[in-house]
């Protein structure tokens, strides 16, 4: 029975997915395939229970292949249970894949009618609203030009919206925002304020969690298909970077140590900025993180040609995700983040020189930053 608060009831909640084997076309595939099922399914949720009530701003958080795209997917019936019951109540709309609805033949204004109808609006209220649409999307000129010849951020603007401008109850996002230039992610940041402030129910799927502590007023953390933590976010978000942490440590454990002859790596240096001044009597703030698929890289940190050993390291579960994410590799330090406060009271004045390097196993450099401070 509908609770009239709730906007979104999950009830018991399987899906598991069907996966097919080839057919083996040669001997040695016949053999080796012999005593394998030619299906099996993979269980992504299991036992999915929440209420999300009208007026929520939910995070739906958790590593890839933890389950909450499927259950966002779930939510606007793409997918269906395999088990159990999801029900919404109230005008659904969604913004789930880039451009998921548009033609890339017609053009932005007609895809807008497609998109809007596809939601539910009249002609007649699409037109009341087509100016508010192309007015928010920036597009301007652009909008009568073919949808195949937009960038993926014009895509976005678009798909952006016109999913804000169909005065759904329910608006259900995954991802999506990560694209655009930074001057539109802020514009519909505060676009979706606006809607948290009103008395719509937004769910978002994203791995920018300090977008999400400061937009959302509830986290779900999905894990290996379970609802794992429902609560403030704060404490969600940090419970979930923890147990990446652990995961990871276990992860690294667990690999098999073979040496490359090319590894990857990516640092970066947040302070001090290039060209920093500082007097006698301060510290020089040293921070910043690096990361690399090489299990017993090397950090070496030098100012000018004397070497540093006094360095932190920190835990950044945020940085490992982030990795996974834009570089689609594995990231072996648990601890890429490195902290120190160096004292430079011995050093004449001048320019001096910072140089931070990592070196894989085969002490070849995978990456390396320099700064300049001037001290006075």
């Amino acid at each position: 029975m509908q609770t009239k608060e709730n906007a979104i009831e999950v009830r018991h909640l399987y899906k598991k997915f069907k996966v097919v084997y080839d057919k083996p076309q040669t001997l040695k595939e016949q053999i080796i395939s012999f005593h394998r099922k030619k299906a099996e399914y993979r269980s992504v949720l299991e036992d999915i229970c929440i209420n999300i009530k009208k007026g929520e701003t939910v995070a739906l958080i958790g590593t890839n292949g933890s389950g909450k795209s499927t259950l966002l997917k779930l939510m606007t019936k793409i997918l269906y249970p395999n088990a159990g019951e999801l029900k919404t109540y109230g005008k659904l709309t969604s913004l789930l894949e880039l451009g998921a609805g548009f033609h890339p033949d017609f053009s932005g204004r007609e895809n807008i009618y497609f998109n809007a109808s596809i939601f539910g609006l009249t002609r007649k209220e699409i037109d009341a609203r087509i100016q508010d649409i192309i007015d928010f999307s920036e597009l301007g000129d652009f909008i009568d030009n073919p949808v195949r010849t937009y960038s993926s951020g014009m895509y976005m603007r678009l798909a952006f919206s016109v999913a804000i401008n169909v005065d759904a109850e329910i608006l259900l996002i995954d991802e999506i925002l990560g694209v655009g230039d930074q001057y539109f992610q802020d514009k519909c940041f505060r676009k979706l304020e606006e809607l948290r402030d009103g008395d719509k129910t937004v769910v978002i799927v994203s791995h920018s969690l300090d977008t999400l502590r400061e937009l959302c007023n509830r986290a779900i953390w999905i894990y290996k298909g379970k609802v794992q933590m429902d609560g403030e976010p704060n404490e969600v978000i940090d419970a979930y970077l923890q147990q990446v942490i652990l995961d990871h440590k276990a992860d690294s454990k667990n690999q098999v140590i073979e040496k490359k002859d090319k590894y990857v790596g990516h640092m970066v240096i947040d302070f001090p900025q290039n060209g920093a001044v500082l007097s006698h009597n301060e510290k020089l703030k040293l921070q910043g993180w690096e990361l690399s698929d090489c299990l017993h890289a090397r950090l070496e940190v030098m100012i000018d040609r004397q070497e540093i050993t006094a360095i932190d390291r920190i835990e950044r579960a945020d940085l490992l995700i982030i990795y996974e994410n834009q570089f689609g590799g594995y990231a072996t330090n648990p601890t890429p983040g490195f902290h120190a406060e160096i004292d430079v009271a011995d050093l004449v004045n001048g320019t001096h020189h910072i140089s931070v390097k990592v070196y894989d196993e085969n002490e070849q450099l995978l990456c390396m930053e320099e700064r300049k401070f001037e001290l006075i």
